[in-house]
């Protein structure tokens, strides 16, 4: 999406549950307000954010773009909350091509107690979507005007349901005594590569492109058929009796038969003003690659003087506006502006006449933002955390409150192998992490045109926010020594195993990197030898500390530092492992613990012992991809090294236990000489 599109808009479609609150309210009118479902912060941000479907227990809801959740947040008098996290801030606006984007949570209030109206007037907006429903009784398929909305529990949200209201049933027996019949989402859509998302033309399908030759509105029929491999629904006119299964879609052939995109955004209601050239796609209502989110995240870290003055113009920018520029030469008459907004009071005036020269700098143009994003690199956002983490703490614990980062130092074991040469006990952290659009069909880590191909989150080319969660938990961190990852990367980078790695990965990229991407240079995606070798560590570590922290391994997640030296970056080699919560004040302790030197040790000698042996051996030890393969990882499995997707930042992609520990036929093992 470039900087000057807009969006085709109907205003008076904006979505606002709460809308007419007060014209009910001068009616004297009830209105059954009872929510009809929840989610988790997480699940909002990753699983079912803006332009994702949520299943509920008896329709589909899609949750809206941000412009209609401004409207939530207006019902308060005071400014919407923000999280303060600078530094990924600043990459959420190069992203999004937005000077003046914040971050927000979620609108959503903890209640005292359960009959508490705490916060009722707060929650995401959603539309029903799809729109065309199926009754369960009769098989009508119609729009969602043809169907009765019913709610009645306000502790209840499962009951909330569609009903057909006159259902005669499927033999279309008129004398029979209609009833009312629960009816469920139609499952079939249309999507495209560049986002986009559409309602199934039913009518148009089944009438073969032209209209029906016996009624303007003719009915429809979705008849589910069982016969051979699995169930097709076929689509019937009851008014012409036509005709025509939804198989004819689903295959190969099918997809010359589909119309053409119409650039539709359904969560944000709007249309592409020049529309879409793209061929749709059939997807289902629960296809996994329906939704991809596209998020950035941090672990917060004290900020540098540095930071702090950054920070200090861009609030000073953002709370001033256009008065800034107006009175930059008027110190004092700045400071009153200030008052009570952004803390200026400590401040000289050389030192204020500084921030806010910096505060009136003149933004990027637009060249120079496409520029900054194409140079941008993921890794440096891990290069501060990394530098900090390495820093000598004073003493034995180091608190910093603002950003609620909690060291402690950790000796190491005596029999703690010696290539790990730094353990730092995570006793607090908190981690931020914020959506920035989202992909369909494919995911965002094979999309070479990565900023052309995300779906927006507003209506508005420069939104003003994004949505963020803030996480709460604990960790611990390990260091391994540079000198011996980098001595036995570059033996790596000579051997067979890391060149048929390569290969595969070069197969793998061009047969599935998508569609939806550009050329890309292979190499450029491929990970280097240490990012396996941490990679591997983190997940065999994961599995033995869930036996004995207390959090399953599910909620255990990695934090990678892995790469080597480049250009004004330092090379790492290391991890975090930590666990983390959204919707709670932290976490309870138990995997700090295990950072203790004995325990450690304990902990990291058997994980190494039991990486060595894996039920599918000798298969998984001997796995190496030849052509055709492409699969990108080598001995590691599930039943060995893989993780849960809650815990893995690569989907399992880049394991090989033997560049951790010697295997039968393998000398390449990181650790092999000190197990």
């Amino acid at each position: 999406m470039t900087e000057e599109t807009r969006f085709v808009y109907d205003a008076t479609k904006a979505v606002d549950p709460l809308g007419d609150l007060e014209e009910e309210a001068e009616k004297q009118t009830k209105h059954n307000r009872a929510k009809v479902g929840s989610a988790r912060p997480s699940s909002l941000l990753y699983t079912y954010g803006p332009g994702s479907i949520m299943d509920l227990p008896q329709f589909t809801v899609m949750s809206t773009g941000l412009d209609d959740w401004d409207r939530i947040w207006r019902r308060r008098d005071s400014l919407p909350p923000t999280i303060h996290a600078p530094r990924l801030r600043d990459v959420v606006r190069m992203m999004l091509r937005s000077p003046d984007v914040q971050l927000r949570p979620h609108p959503w209030q903890p209640k005292k107690n359960s009959r508490s109206a705490d916060g009722n007037d707060l929650g995401v907006p959603a539309r029903v979507f799809p729109q065309w429903l199926r009754c369960t009784g009769c098989d009508m398929l119609g729009m969602l005007s043809q169907f009765d909305y019913k709610n009645t529990h306000p502790f209840r949200t499962d009951l909330a349901t569609f009903e057909h209201a006159k259902c005669t049933g499927r033999s279309g027996n008129r004398t029979r005594k209609p009833m009312r019949r629960p009816a469920v989402p139609a499952r079939y859509l249309l999507a495209c590569v560049d986002g986009h998302l559409d309602e199934f033309p039913y009518e148009l399908w089944v009438h073969h492109g032209q209209p029906c030759s016996k009624a303007e509105v003719p009915p429809l029929k979705m008849v589910d058929r069982t016969a051979g491999k699995g169930a097709s629904a076929v689509i019937e006119c009851a008014a012409c009796d036509m005709r025509r299964p939804m198989n004819e879609a689903q295959s190969e052939g099918g997809k010359d038969k589909l119309p053409l995109c119409r650039g539709r955004h359904p969560h944000l209601d709007a249309f592409e003003p020049r529309g879409c050239p793209n061929q749709t796609k059939l997807m289902l209502v629960g296809a996994s690659n329906l939704w991809f989110p596209a998020t950035q995240s941090i672990v917060v870290m004290p900020e540098s003087q540095q930071e702090k003055a950054s920070d200090l113009a861009d609030r000073i920018r953002t709370t001033l506006g256009d008065k800034l520029h107006k009175y930059r030469q008027h110190l004092d008459m700045i400071r009153d502006l200030l008052d009570g907004r952004v803390d200026v009071t400590g401040m000289s005036d050389h030192e204020l006449e500084a921030v806010v020269e910096a505060a009136c700098a003149p933004q990027a143009t637009p060249e120079e933002q496409e520029e900054q994003i194409r140079d941008w690199d993921p890794v440096d956002l891990l290069v501060p955390e990394w530098r900090y983490l390495l820093l000598d703490i004073l003493g034995a614990r180091d608190e910093d409150a603002k950003s609620g980062l909690t060291l402690a130092t950790r000796q190491r074991g005596e029999h703690l192998q010696p290539e790990i040469t730094r353990v730092l006990a995570v006793e607090k952290l908190r981690k931020v992490n914020a959506l920035v659009g989202f992909t369909r069909i494919d995911d965002m880590d094979r999309v070479g045109d990565l900023p052309r191909r995300l779906a927006p989150l507003t209506r508005t080319p420069r939104p003003t926010w994004t949505v963020a969660t803030e996480d709460r938990g604990e960790g611990i961190f390990l260091q391994l020594d540079e000198d011996s990852v980098a001595a036995w990367e570059k033996h790596i980078l000579g051997t067979d195993l890391w060149q048929a790695h390569q290969q595969a990965h070069h197969r793998n990229f061009e047969r599935r990197f998508s569609e939806t991407a550009g050329r890309v240079d292979p190499n450029s995606r491929l990970k280097p030898p240490r990012y396996w070798l941490v990679h591997t560590f983190a997940h065999v570590l994961i599995r033995e500390l869930a036996l004995t922290c207390g959090y399953s391994a599910a909620s255990l997640s990695e934090r990678l530092y892995a790469w080597p030296a480049a250009e004004g970056r330092e090379p790492a080699a290391g991890l975090l492992i930590c666990t983390t919560a959204s919707d709670s004040d932290g976490t309870l302790g138990g995997l700090v613990q295990l950072s203790e030197p004995t325990r450690l040790q304990r902990v990291v000698a058997s994980a190494l012992r039991k990486a060595r042996r894996c039920s599918s051996d000798p298969i998984c030890s001997m796995r190496t991809p030849r052509t055709p393969e492409d699969f990108l990882h080598g001995a590691a499995c599930h039943c060995c090294a893989m993780a849960s997707e809650t815990s893995c930042e690569r989907a399992n992609r880049f394991l090989d236990r033997r560049f951790l520990i010697d295997l039968p036929g393998s000398n390449l093992g990181y650790f092999s000489t000190h197990e």
